[in-house]
């Protein structure tokens, strides 16, 4: 069982009011002079600029959930391992946040406080156990939504082997966060077609990525979740930086390549 600083996905029930400000010029009053702005304020504000085009500003936030159901119980201790290494991967690039979710047994979907080391989090994913249940992979996307519009997320990863929910409704909320540039990398375990398609579109409306998760390709998948995390981290450039054969793997899912 998870700990009592789990909160159900469906209790995060706080809303959040934009306020819509008008600009409202007096007729009357003559417009203030223009003045010529500096070499050092235009630097000033093109450094800004660049600074705000980067994921995460070198704080990255991941969100990283997990089907807990029952035919999952085989690899759920490989995934508790690997998540170790997404924090280590980071080293020199940026913090990094992360945040587990996971769904099992009878309408279950939790989400742990955010975490900024791999300790805290695999001691939360040892006390889980797996249960029977349907899928609740909407549950997910929704919650992802809401941390999104509370503070930016740079990543959604999701590792899972079975999909029986409506398509049609996944990938539109998997839309809502693609327009909001937070990708989706799916990691899927089998070969079930049904899941394999919905992942794949997934990822693909979320210029995210989706990939085979298994015990053969241990290895692989970790390097893969380094380059998430890096990603998260220092976005395009952090990746092209390190170039390693799975940063680069990960930049051509970015860019809509396919995943094998």
């Amino acid at each position: 069982m998870a700990s009592a600083s789990l909160g159900a996905c469906k209790s995060v029930r706080k809303r959040h009011i934009f306020a819509m400000g008008n600009s409202i010029s007096k007729k009357n009053s003559p417009a203030p002079p223009q003045s010529r702005s500096s070499r050092s304020e235009i630097s000033a504000f093109l450094d800004a600029a660049k600074a705000a085009e980067r994921p995460g500003g070198g704080a990255g936030r991941i969100v990283l959930a997990l089907d807990a159901t029952m035919s999952r119980q085989p690899t759920w201790d490989l995934a508790c391992g690997i998540q170790g290494q997404m924090f280590q991967s980071v080293s020199g690039v940026g913090n990094l946040l992360m945040q587990l979710v996971y769904f099992r047994g009878l309408n279950e979907c939790r989400a742990s406080k955010w975490a900024s080391d791999g300790a805290s989090l695999a001691a939360i994913m040892s006390r889980i156990e797996c249960r029977g249940g349907h899928t609740q992979i909407r549950k997910v996307l929704k919650h992802a939504t809401k941390e999104q519009a509370r503070d930016r997320i740079n990543a959604l990863v999701y590792i899972g082997d079975a999909m029986e929910e409506s398509i049609d409704d996944l990938v539109q909320m998997a839309g809502e966060l693609g327009l909001r540039g937070v990708p989706v990398f799916l990691f899927q375990e089998g070969h079930d077609p049904v899941a394999e398609a919905a992942f794949r579109e997934i990822a693909r409306v979320t210029k995210g990525g989706w990939f085979r998760f298994d015990r053969s390709s241990a290895s692989v998948l970790a390097r893969l979740l380094s380059s998430v995390a890096v990603y998260a981290a220092g976005g395009v450039k952090a990746l092209q930086s390190r170039n390693s054969p799975s940063d680069r793997l990960l930049i051509e899912q970015l860019s809509g390549g396919n995943g094998k």
